[in-house]
């Protein structure tokens, strides 16, 4: 299960907002901010929804291991402006294999 912190941290990286968060989720966005503010501890279910989401979105939750939970994205910024260019290329698509 993520921590509040992660959760900020996958938003920054993801560059989500929480009400796009939100839209993805289902969750209410005063949820999320109180629990990215340690106000508040949803349940397992609702913090699930969270981290399935930000790891749609590309981020990778890295676990307790001796130096720190962590955050860092599945792909470097230039493979991710690559993955968009290449998904709005759009066209034919056809069989591209070389006789």
């Amino acid at each position: 299960m993520i921590t509040p912190a992660q959760c900020r941290a996958a938003r920054a990286l993801a560059e989500l907002t929480r009400a796009a968060l939100c839209r993805m989720t289902g969750v209410e966005e005063s949820a999320i901010e109180r629990f990215e503010r340690k106000i508040d501890e949803p349940d397992e279910q609702t913090v699930a929804k969270l981290q399935n989401a930000l790891e749609e979105a590309g981020v990778v939750f890295i676990p307790e291991n001796g130096g720190g939970a962590g955050v860092r994205l599945k792909f470097n910024s230039s493979v991710t402006r690559r993955l968009g260019i290449l998904e709005g290329e759009g066209g034919i698509v056809r069989n591209d294999d070389v006789p």
